[in-house]
């Protein structure tokens, strides 16, 4: 229930609507100004007549998934994009290059998840094949150290994005399930907005882990280390901290779809 709700919260937040009633602007061109065209936003008009419809409240319900694994998946980009950067020395081009295996499985993984693999497992048993992929992605990356390769590197990205590539499809169709035609397009902006704001809660959330870890780590650093790779083994230390929050945080979306 405490997730249900969530999920409401996110929606209206997102949404900007409450259950009342729904604002409606105007936009008019004025034609005072043909060379002009200025559109004008008139004041919000509450209609407590039209209350927010039933299947949007079940798609706030059913895409909780999607934000939590959305919270998981932010850290996976955001600390790996600056291990490549800052620790392996990669640029901008290089490290953009270094993610193409995982662009690639997820590609070719959703190709065949949603045109074969979800009529043929079920959505439910596709999803908890593809997060426990990506869950034993990020379990992988938390071994890295400051001398790992990309090699050691490209193996989780792929298991990583083979895991998402399986998941995504049954994640968004199991969300707009039950959602009536009319209210489709709302629905479906609905849970990119939930996946967003799952994405950046858990980002602050990773981030503040990462803070508290570095912190810790800079003052227990082995002193005759240089500083360039005290600074690398504070990074690794912390980011190692951020993975493993991440992947409880895919845990937690996979015992909520299992259960």
């Amino acid at each position: 229930r405490a997730l249900m709700r969530f999920g409401h919260a996110t929606m209206l937040l997102g949404a900007g609507l409450l259950d009342e009633g729904w604002e409606a602007y105007e936009a008019r061109f004025d034609p005072d100004l043909p060379d002009a065209p200025i559109f004008e936003i008139g004041l919000p008009q509450w209609r407590p007549g039209q209350p927010l419809p039933e299947s949007l409240l079940i798609v706030a319900e059913q895409g909780v998934g999607d934000e939590v694994m959305f919270a998981g998946m932010m850290g996976m980009f955001f600390f790996l994009t600056q291990c490549l950067r800052d620790v392996l020395g990669y640029s901008d081009v290089k490290t953009g290059f270094a993610f193409l295996p995982l662009s690639a499985m997820v590609f070719g993984a959703s190709q065949l998840s949603a045109r074969y693999l979800v009529e043929l497992l079920g959505a439910r048993r596709l999803m908890l094949i593809g997060i426990t992929f990506s869950t034993l992605g990020m379990l992988w990356l938390t071994q890295l150290d400051q001398n790992s390769g990309y090699f050691a590197l490209a193996g989780p990205l792929m298991v990583f994005g083979l895991g998402n590539g399986l998941a995504f499809a049954p994640l968004t169709t199991t969300a707009l399930d039950g959602v009536e035609p009319a209210d489709s397009g709302a629905a479906s902006g609905l849970v990119n907005v939930m996946q967003q704001v799952g994405g950046s809660l858990g980002l602050a959330v990773l981030v503040t882990v990462f803070g508290t870890s570095s912190k810790h780590a800079a003052r227990n650093i082995d002193q005759s280390m240089s500083p360039a790779a005290a600074a690398r083994h504070v990074f690794v230390a912390a980011a190692d901290h951020a993975f493993w929050t991440a992947t409880i945080f895919l845990a937690v979306t996979w015992l909520m779809i299992a259960l």
